[in-house]
């Protein structure tokens, strides 16, 4: 496939562009995805802010998560389905910037939100007695503040990087949005300081978070296995089972993406990575949350119940 549609101040991206006769049927399936992605996400972050029994630390954390995912796939897939349905693959220079400052703020926010729901369980786990002291509603805005800071100011930062940038050469980025990787593959001027910045930056707010949400679950496995009694030891982990299975879905892409050796490195796989973050991980949170979690989906009844009640007394 040739794109000749190019601006000197736009890029290219080329997305699947490998395969032109699937555009249709990858139009229809990112579709599906985005739809169940909004569907489901929009419904707990409804349920969790205005439903009363939700307004506790946890489900505010999970409240944020769900601005994440809807977040993140806003940002990509609308523009991938302009591509595969009108053969679109040209976003402006401005649109290139602003994918840059989201994909940097949601990754940085993630980590600290996940790391957040790990010590919350944590507390709740190995310190129910001093839960409401260590984890109160002010505790957990703050942590939802910083997260938002630390991401919104290295969201930033990398905007100012990369547009001191110059693209001189081709502007064809491939892969599915304007990734930190292969803009600086298509800048002509030294990326030196980016790549470091990147690495060293990447590396702490990498780290941190990783070695939080590692250590308190540590505690919470030790504290599982003192538990005598095996009904006790399921009904414990199950307080945890969803989030620790939404954290294995986030670390095992981000690890995928960035842990591989260079001698391995290819676009096409950072592609299918891409695909698993932006689409299929974000439908998948608010369904493993639903099914896990029985206050959620007691929930769920009742506004379903309440919701079929009204249309039939109505229909009456």
């Amino acid at each position: 496939m040739e794109v000749t549609n190019l601006t000197n101040n736009g890029f290219v991206l080329l997305g699947f562009y490998e395969l032109p006769s699937f555009q249709l049927g990858l139009f229809l399936i990112f579709l599906i995805l985005y739809i169940g992605t909004l569907t489901g996400n929009s419904i707990t972050t409804a349920l969790f802010c205005f439903d009363p029994h939700f307004h506790s630390p946890m489900y505010i954390l999970l409240c944020n998560l769900s601005i994440i995912d809807l977040s993140f796939t806003t940002m990509v897939l609308p523009k991938l389905l302009d591509t595969f349905l009108n053969g679109n693959h040209v976003i402006s220079y401005n649109g290139c910037i602003t994918q840059v400052f989201f994909y940097v703020v949601l990754i940085v926010l993630e980590f600290f939100i996940l790391a957040a729901m790990a010590y919350d369980r944590y507390v709740a786990i190995c310190h129910p007695l001093h839960y409401s002291y260590f984890m109160s509603l002010q505790v957990c805005f703050w942590m939802s503040l910083t997260s938002w800071s630390v991401g919104v100011l290295e969201g930033i930062l990398y905007v100012i990087l990369v547009s001191s940038c110059t693209f001189c050469g081709s502007h064809e980025v491939d892969h599915l949005f304007c990734d930190l990787k292969p803009l600086m593959k298509l800048s002509c001027s030294d990326t030196y300081t980016l790549e470091t910045i990147t690495l060293v930056l990447g590396t702490v707010i990498g780290f941190v978070p990783s070695v939080m949400t590692l250590v308190s679950y540590m505690y919470i496995i030790l504290a599982i296995l003192k538990i005598s009694s095996k009904e006790g030891r399921q009904k414990t982990f199950s307080t945890c089972s969803s989030h620790l299975t939404v954290i294995l879905l986030f670390y095992g892409t981000m690890f995928g993406m960035n842990m591989r050796p260079k001698s391995s490195y290819s676009m096409d796989q950072d592609k299918v990575f891409a695909v698993l973050y932006a689409g299929v991980i974000p439908m998948l949170n608010p369904l493993i949350y639903s099914l896990r979690n029985q206050e959620v989906k007691k929930a769920l009844c009742r506004i379903m119940e309440k919701y079929i009640l009204r249309k039939d007394y109505m229909n009456k």
